[in-house]
Order: structure tokens, then C-alpha cells, then sequence
């Protein structure tokens, strides 16, 4: 099989305004292929030279050509004007975390604190919690389908004599149950400090049913709740605010396309305010009142709302790296996106079924179907869809499956007899 490679126009000089005006021209309504090749395509032509089916879009999003243009202008400020950049930078840190704000449902941008990664985000809440138990340790429930990031954090607390985790584990089809997560919740009761779960696992693309049961049986037994977004921010349409949830964490290698480092962890508001605000010990000088006064009180002074859970001065060259994903994501919308996603992937089953290559069944899923290797080695699998040239990965003996709005109905077709080659 020959790989791809798409022939797509450069995109314009203009490109600050280029997603925005192409989305325009692609008017309302469902997107459809011919369209989204006229008027998005366009804006990705870097990566479309790439000679290659790319269904890794689970992983690494693919940038627009914008990306490039929006980093040259963080450096040429920084050359420029050097420490005057800082106007240009705070706005473009503020852009991204109005972006995220939108993009996960929450009215309180200023409670979107960027982080680098998303398990500096839960290390950050950990080490905000007083734990109930008077023996001074956090009690945890978390699944076993946890990204890796946050479960070596959790076992790593758990080493170090800071937490205690009781973990819910899989069916015997490794689908996860919210009656699970319930029931260890509920024995745990008043001694719950925190439950971890993913609307979206990671590795199988399950769709976490019954969200609203477990946050409300932890918010009953007095403890909190954080919602690992990672696979759900981008590909659902999500109301952070109205799920309950007291913390969110996520980042934007993956659906919006911003490349590595550009996390965020998300508060709810009644968290940041009042005698009973949270703060972290995770904190730095951004997260002081007036931070640009230099006063040092003895007694800490914090910014106020989500401000407070700032840490020290913050990699501006991340919003840069992350702003034309996001606003590409935010201008289509997400529910957009769901819908084509859906109708890719069930174009995609319906190929594989064809050719007789089954596909895991784990009910509602996210944005990427996945495929068991015949000999459970799904990196090898991986390996031999890559000579073929289709890019994508492995995980739990299963490869991942993942079209976006790029890919193109011949590309699914081709990838479909890769998939059974391969296998």
C-alpha cells in the first residue's frame, strides 16, 4: 500500500485570521469531506506533506500552520521588546485559559490554571487536601484505567505514606462499571478525601457512563471529586460547571492539537472563594496579591478566585504553542467535531467488519476505536502498520484507532486493508 500524501494549497500570509474566515466559509451544519478539504485543509498543509495515513490523533494532534506563525511571534516579542513582551505574553497565557474555559464548560476562566503536564495538576489538588482520617493520611479512589501520569503519582504518594488508594478494577472485558467506583466510595465514606476518574479511558476509548452517580455518592460521603479529561476535553461536549466536579484536569497534545506541556488543571469556583478556599502548597510568586509589588508579609497573601493556585513565572512559549489548535477547535465546536468523529469511526467498523478484523467493544467510546493483535502484541502490530504507512499506536495488546477531521474517506478505506494485513 502506498501512503498518502495530500496535495492541499499553501495557506495564506494572513493565517492570524485564517480559521476563523475558513470555518465561516464552511458555513453551518454537518462537515463533510469535500467541504473540510476546500476550506480546512488548507490551513494544515505542513503536516499534510507528511507521506503517511496518521491515525495517531489520540496521541500527538496534528498543528495548523498557524502553530509556527503564532511561536515566531513569541520569539520576535521576546527580541524585540524583551521584558515589554510580557504585555503580549500574560494575554496570550489569558487567551489560552478563556479558551479552556469554554472548551470544558466553566463561566470562571480565571479558575483554569496552565500547568505543564496534567498530573502537575492532581499533584497540586493532593497537596491542597487536609485529609479527614486523624491518622493525617488522603484516601483516594481512582480506577485501574488511569493514565499512567496519575497513576504513578497516586502510587507514588501511596510510598511515601501520604495516601492511601483503593482501586476499582475492570470487568472481566476490562470495561469499567460507575457502580464500582460507587461501591468503593462508599466504603470508604467519611474517610474519602478524593476519587479520580476518566469520563474517556485512555486505552480502550470507553466513555465512563453513570458520571453523575459517582460525584454525587462522593460529594455525599463529604469528599471531592477530579475528572481526567485528557480524552474527554475536545471530543465531548462538556459541562464542567453543571457535572458537579470539583477539579478537572487535561492538557492539549492530543485533541486540540497544542503540542506537549500546554496542561491545565480546572477548579470549581466555591473552591477559590470564601473561608473555606483551597489553596496548595504547590505555589509560587504568580500566586501572590499584587505579585509585581515585591511586598513579602510574613503571613502569605494570595491573588484572588483561581489566580490563587498560580505557581512561579509561567512558560508563556506554551499558550503561543497551543493557541491555533485551540481556536480551531473552539471556532468548528466540539459537538461538530463529536458528530463527524462518529460518523469516521463508524464508517471505520464498518470497513474492518468487512474485512473480518474485529474491533473491541466497550460500548459508548471517545474519538478512537481499538483492535486486538492476534498474538497480544500490540506494539508489534503497531510496528507493521507503520511499514505499511499507517501511523498509530498500541496500547493493552490493542492498537488505537483514531481519524480526525483530515482524513479522508480513501485514507479509512486504505488503513482498513492495512489493519488486516497487518494483523
Amino acid at each position: 500500500m502506498t501512503p498518502t500524501t495530500h496535495a492541499v494549497a499553501t495557506a495564506p500570509p494572513s493565517a492570524a485570521d485564517a480559521i476563523a474566515a475558513a470555518v465561516a466559509a464552511m458555513g453551518p451544519g454537518p462537515l463533510e469531506e469535500s467541504s473540510l478539504r476546500r476550506h480546512v485543509f488548507p490551513l494544515f498543509s505542513r503536516v499534510l506533506r507528511r507521506s503517511e495515513i496518521y491515525l495517531a490523533n489520540h496521541s500527538l494532534g496534528r498543528p495548523p500552520d498557524r502553530m509556527a506563525e503564532d511561536l515566531r511571534r513569541f520569539a520576535d516579542l521576546w527580541y524585540a521588546d524583551m521584558d515589554a513582551a510580557w504585555a503580549d505574553w500574560q494575554a496570550t497565557i489569558d487567551h489560552f485559559r478563556a479558551g479552556i474555559a469554554r472548551l470544558i464548560g466553566t463561566a470562571r476562566w480565571d479558575c483554569v490554571l496552565p500547568k505543564t503536564a496534567a498530573g502537575q495538576g492532581l499533584r497540586a489538588v493532593l497537596n491542597a487536601l487536609t485529609p479527614r482520617d486523624p491518622g493525617g493520611v488522603l484516601h483516594v479512589v481512582a480506577t485501574r484505567g488511569e493514565f499512567d501520569a496519575v497513576d504513578f503519582i497516586l502510587k507514588t504518594y501511596t510510598r511515601k505514606g501520604r495516601a492511601r488508594v483503593a482501586w476499582v478494577e475492570p470487568d472481566g472485558r476490562g470495561v469499567f462499571h460507575p457502580e464500582a467506583v460507587e461501591k468503593h466510595v462508599h466504603a470508604l465514606g467519611p474517610r474519602l478525601d478524593l476519587a479520580v476518574v476518566s469520563p474517556v479511558f485512555y486505552a480502550t476509548g470507553q466513555m465512563l457512563q453513570g458520571l453523575n452517580r459517582i460525584i454525587s455518592a462522593a460529594h455525599r460521603e463529604g469528599g471531592l471529586v477530579m475528572l481526567d479529561m485528557y480524552h474527554s476535553a475536545g471530543v465531548l461536549p462538556t459541562e464542567f460547571d453543571r457535572s458537579g466536579a470539583d477539579f478537572a484536569i487535561g492538557g492539549s497534545y492530543k485533541y486540540t492539537r497544542g503540542g506537549p506541556g500546554a496542561g491545565w488543571l480546572a477548579l470549581a469556583p466555591r473552591h477559590v472563594e470564601g473561608p473555606g478556599a483551597l489553596t496548595t502548597l504547590d505555589t509560587g510568586w504568580f500566586a501572590k496579591k499584587g505579585h509585581f509589588d515585591f511586598a513579602r508579609p510574613d503571613e502569605p497573601e494570595f491573588a484572588e478566585g483561581g489566580n490563587a493556585w498560580l505557581e512561579g513565572t509561567p512558560p508563556a512559549v506554551l499558550a503561543y504553542q497551543a493557541k491555533a489548535g485551540l481556536d480551531f477547535t473552539l471556532a468548528i465546536g466540539v459537538g461538530r467535531l463529536r458528530n463527524y468523529s462518529l460518523t469516521q469511526l463508524g464508517r471505520l467498523r464498518a470497513l474492518l467488519a468487512e474485512r473480518g478484523v474485529p474491533v473491541r467493544d466497550v460500548g459508548e467510546h471517545g474519538a478512537f476505536v481499538t483492535v486486538p493483535a492476534r498474538d497480544n502484541d500490540g506494539a508489534a502490530f503497531a510496528g507493521r502498520l507503520k511499514a505499511l504507512g499507517v501511523n498509530t499506536d498500541a496500547r493493552l495488546g490493542h492498537v488505537r484507532l483514531c481519524p480526525d477531521v483530515l482524513t479522508t474517506e480513501a485514507e479509512l478505506r486504505a488503513a482498513a486493508d492495512a489493519v488486516a494485513k497487518a494483523r
